[in-house]
Formats: structure tokens, sequence, C-alpha cells
């Protein structure tokens, strides 16, 4: 698939990293047009999921050009797995976007029951897929990025100082939301696509519920929550329970001062289809020139 990928994409370099924790990843870095001509430095905005998510979103970096968007230059850094893990990215997923200690709902579990009686997952996969859900460790995946990834990047490629991004979508929204929640740098801006706050009793909740005072004088980072409509009024129990959640995630932010922090946007999207327009719902409204040159 990666050398799929990398015919397909224009401008992409496929590299593996191994990180500290074991785990191999794949990473897809896509540069914009004029890159090679230019001397600029740009910033990196990071795209989890990569294995999905790469050829969705990676060709979107032309907007840059886009005379309407007024999108402002940057770098697409896509992360997935490597080898034959690529295949069970799926659930590999759970493991690395999830933050450690979330609680498996009763709405996701009744979910997989059923795609495994529906013949949509097998015995095996229905097993993984909730053993790694009930063993996560989104803190250690972020590490990676900010810790190992992002400085390895830098010595690679012409990088910014300021201004960088991270986007995710479903569980690798939820990813986004923990790592804005946690303040995680390098990033100035998060976009959190229908993030998959499947629980009342989410982590989520006890890290909006500790968050510190903002201080007068700190540049807050911008976060962007995007969800589709037909997972809010559709029929689809896991897709309405975690629509109302997010919403809850909202409301609670709104009452911790946050809102001036925040952005948001209803999309007439399902949860298939949604990603590609949550990142350039995303890129319009955080990544704009105005913004970045205010970022910088």
């Amino acid at each position: 698939m990666s050398t799929i990928l990398n015919g397909s994409l224009p401008d992409t370099e496929y590299i593996e990293i191994t990180a500290r924790s074991g785990h191999r990843y794949a990473v897809w870095v896509t540069t914009p047009p004029g890159y090679a001509g230019s001397a600029e430095p740009l910033p990196l905005i990071y795209v989890v999921d990569g294995n999905w998510a790469v050829g969705l979103t990676a060709p979107l970096i032309v907007t840059q050009t886009d005379p309407f968007l007024q999108i402002a230059p940057y770098i697409q850094v896509s992360i997935g797995y490597a080898g034959e893990e690529a295949a069970a990215w799926a659930h590999l997923r759970n493991r690395d976007l999830v933050p450690p200690g979330e609680p498996v709902s009763g709405e996701m579990v009744a979910t997989v029951k059923a795609a495994r009686e529906a013949g949509a997952m097998t015995d095996e996969q229905a097993d993984v897929y909730l053993a790694e859900l009930a063993d996560t460790h989104a803190d250690v995946f972020l590490d990676f990025l900010t810790a190992e990834l992002h400085p390895h990047l830098q010595s690679k490629w012409r990088v910014s100082d300021s201004g960088h991004g991270l986007f995710g979508y479903s569980y690798g929204g939820l990813f986004a939301l923990y790592a804005w929640l946690c303040e995680a740098t390098p990033f100035t801006s998060f976009g959190a696509g229908t993030p998959g706050v499947a629980s009342t009793d989410s982590q989520v909740f006890e890290l909006i519920t500790a968050m510190p005072d903002r201080s007068s004088d700190s540049t807050p980072q911008r976060l962007h929550i995007t969800v589709n409509e037909l997972e809010l009024l559709g029929d689809l129990p896991i897709y309405r329970s975690i629509a109302q959640n997010v919403l809850a995630a909202v409301d609670r932010l709104h009452e911790k001062g946050r809102a001036a922090e925040m952005s948001s946007q209803l999309l007439s999207e399902t949860h298939v289809t949604g990603l590609q327009a949550s990142f350039l719902s995303y890129l319009k409204t955080c990544h704009s020139r105005t913004r970045a040159d205010a970022a910088r």
C-alpha cells in the first residue's frame, strides 16, 4: 500500500520510524506546490490514521493555491502503521489514539457484537478490537509525535518554529481533543472531527474539569470540532451517543470559559464520508493565511 500511495500522491515521501516504545510507524510527508523552489520554512500539519486518511487528506494540499480559500502553506505529515501492521490499523489505532483509562461503553460493546453477528468482523477481530480498547496509550503515542517524530522531521525538512497543527477523525478526533486538553506542544491548533467520546464517563470530562484557568498572557491553542448531521440525527445508537457526548463536552468547555478558543461546524456528512470534509473545515478555520500569520 505504501508503494501505491507514493505512486499516486505527488510530492509525498514515505518513511518508517521505530519509536522508543518499540512500535514501528509509517509516515507520509507531503509538501505543497512550490515547496522545492522556495526557501521558506513551513508549519507541519499532523494527520493520524494515515493508512486510511492520507489518501483523502493529502490531495487537499493543493487548496493552498486556491485564491478563494486563503489556506496558508503547510507540510502534511500523515502517520499510520507499516508492514504487516498496516492491515491491522483499525484496531491498532485503539491502542494509540484512545486516552489511557478510557472506559469502554456499553454502546461500543454492543456495536462490536452486532458487527460480529453480521459477519462484518470475525470472532478474532472483535476480540482483538475490544482488547486494544481495554489497554490504551494515547499518552505514549502523543509523546512519540512531539518528542521523537517532530525533531526528526525538523532535521530533514524546512520546518517553521511555530504554527503546527494536529488533526484526527473519530478516535483520531478523540486523540486531537485529548492532546488539546493536555496543552500539547508544539501544536498551535487542533482539529477534532467527530471525536470518539463513546462514554459518558470519558476521560475527556475529567480532563475538562481539571483544566487550569487560562493565563491572561498565554497564547491559546485553537480547537476546531466537527460533527456530522447523520451521527446526531440518524438511527445508529453508537453515533448518536458519540455526538451527544461531544456536545456535552463542548457545553462543559463553554462553562469553563474556553469558548473563545474553540470553533465548531455541523457537516452534512455521514461518519464514513465526513473525514475529508472535516479536515477541510479545520484548514479553513484554523489555518487560514490571516490566522497563520497571527500564530507566528
